[in-house]
């Protein structure tokens, strides 16, 4: 599902909502996640999982086409963990 699919889904859901309104709700909601990611907090939606910034040290790489060493510097990368919710829904009826 894409951003412009949630949005469609929501809106359906909610006819008593403008699309434009609906949009303007995802768009915050998902703004919000990335400004307290590069805040480095914690963001955790209960029964769905929580997102969290890991650090990446610097480390040596290797280009693949050439062999040769390379240095590759240190980053921060986002990072999802599922919610309990989330495991269960997706693991129900895998027996």
């Amino acid at each position: 599902m894409i951003r412009s699919e949630l949005i469609q889904k929501i809106s359906e859901e909610n006819p008593h909502l403008f699309q434009r309104d609906v949009e303007r709700i995802v768009n915050t909601v998902f703004e919000e996640i990335i400004g307290a990611m590069a805040r480095g907090d914690r963001v955790e939606l209960r029964g769905f999982g929580a997102f969290s910034v890991k650090q990446r040290d610097a480390r040596q790489g290797r280009n693949p086409r050439t062999g040769e060493s390379v240095s590759v510097d240190q980053k921060h990368v986002p990072f999802f963990k599922t919610g309990k919710l989330l495991r269960e829904r997706l693991n129900d009826g895998d027996e």
